[in-house]
């Protein structure tokens, strides 16, 4: 075996209810200023009510940052690092989907920090001592709260990652009950980028190591498993609670066996076309994945049986049933299946395989290199 390294998240709790309780676990802190990291749309839905209210029957002082963007822009990480500074807070809690959790990350990091945030970009660059952290996350897909990356959009279209320890969390909080009320849309948009998280992960060129393909396979078991029952019945408690679980999983798997091609090429489209990054992920899977199958069928094969645990055959059949089966998901599940349904044209492409070039951290772990003709080519099978 392969000398490796793995590292995760201290504290994974997961229990229904718990965002409700989560100032009797701040208390137990010694934390007297909290500022919770959000978005407009956390706060209108209500999911931070119950939280609240238990911060002030403990009577711990508690704010609310909640201007948090998708793809959050330097200014947007800048106003809560003043915010919470002002504020003395001594204790962050990122309460949302990805980029709450990532902003949260960077500001915990930045606010009691003499370092800047233009000094942090890249890999083990963040040097100091964060804040205390929680991350409770909302939706079932990017499993920030067990990563150790946060991503900026640096400039009008491109983004930049903070790679440091430091952003774990203290404390990653997974309560299924905040995630009944999202709707079917996200819900699989999310649940297909986990699903690519875990896949990434598996057949990563670099740093795969045992312990994240375990958490890999297990993360897409309950991902297949749950994800169209969890769009199609969104009350299911069980279904929300196993892809909550499962998108932790994977993000744990591919924290420490990083990502592919698949996000290599997804993360132009997020930044030019605004479009989520679980549905750029989920346009770009197919005509990765059949790219890479020459390298990685083998591998691809294995994670078949996973999700169709009787299947026979040779290791090509497997791995051909389930690169069909991610092929058919989107349109089963009612999102987005071609980059034009987003607004993206041939014209558009020779500058997508450009700035898919510039994402090097990413594509030196895809099995098979993608070099700018493979990514025009590829760009165009998505159209």
């Amino acid at each position: 075996m392969k000398a490796f390294e793995f590292h995760t998240t201290k504290s994974i709790i997961v229990e229904r209810g718990a965002a409700a309780q989560l100032a009797d676990r701040i208390r137990d802190m010694a934390c007297q200023s909290v500022m919770i990291v959000s978005d407009p749309g956390v706060v209108k839905a209500g999911l931070l009510e119950a939280t609240l209210a238990n911060f002030k029957n403990l009577n711990i002082h508690v704010s609310v940052f909640a201007d948090v963007v998708a793809d959050p822009p330097e200014a947007i990480i800048l106003s809560g690092i003043e915010a919470a500074q002002r504020q003395g807070a001594d204790c962050i809690i990122g309460f949302g989907g990805g980029s709450s959790m990532d902003v949260a990350k960077l500001i915990a990091l930045l606010a009691n920090n003499e370092q800047k945030l233009a000094e942090v970009y890249g890999v083990n660059a963040a040097k100091g001592q964060r804040l205390p952290l929680v991350l409770i996350p909302t939706t079932a897909g990017t499993g920030s709260e067990v990563t150790a990356i946060a991503i900026v959009t640096t400039g009008e279209n491109e983004k930049k990652g903070v790679v440091s320890p430091l952003l774990l969390p203290d404390i990653a909080l997974l309560d299924a009950e905040l995630t009944i009320g999202l709707p079917s849309h996200v819900t699989a948009a999310t649940g297909i980028d986990a699903m690519v998280h875990a896949i990434e992960a598996f057949t990563s060129k670099r740093l795969k190591n045992p312990i994240s393909d375990s958490l890999a396979k297990d993360a897409l078991r309950l991902l297949s498993a749950n994800i169209h029952t969890a769009c199609q019945h969104g009350d299911n408690i069980q279904a929300r609670e196993n892809m909550l679980l499962g998108s932790c999983l994977a993000g744990m798997a591919f924290a420490n066996a990083p990502v592919g091609g698949v996000h290599a090429l997804a993360y132009p489209v997020g930044a030019r076309f605004h479009v989520p990054h679980g549905l750029s992920n989920s346009l770009m899977l197919n005509a990765v994945l059949r790219f890479n199958l020459r390298d990685a069928e083998h591998l691809y094969a294995e994670l078949a049986d996973v999700v169709f645990p009787a299947a026979a055959g040779a290791p090509q059949i497997r791995a051909l049933s389930l690169l069909n089966y991610l092929k058919d998901l989107a349109g089963e599940l009612g999102i987005a299946k071609s980059l034009r349904e987003v607004g993206i044209s041939e014209d558009d492409i020779p500058q997508l395989a450009e700035d898919a070039m510039k994402q090097s951290r990413l594509l030196i772990n895809n099995p098979r290199e993608i070099h700018l003709a493979d990514a025009t080519a590829l760009y165009k099978e998505s159209l």
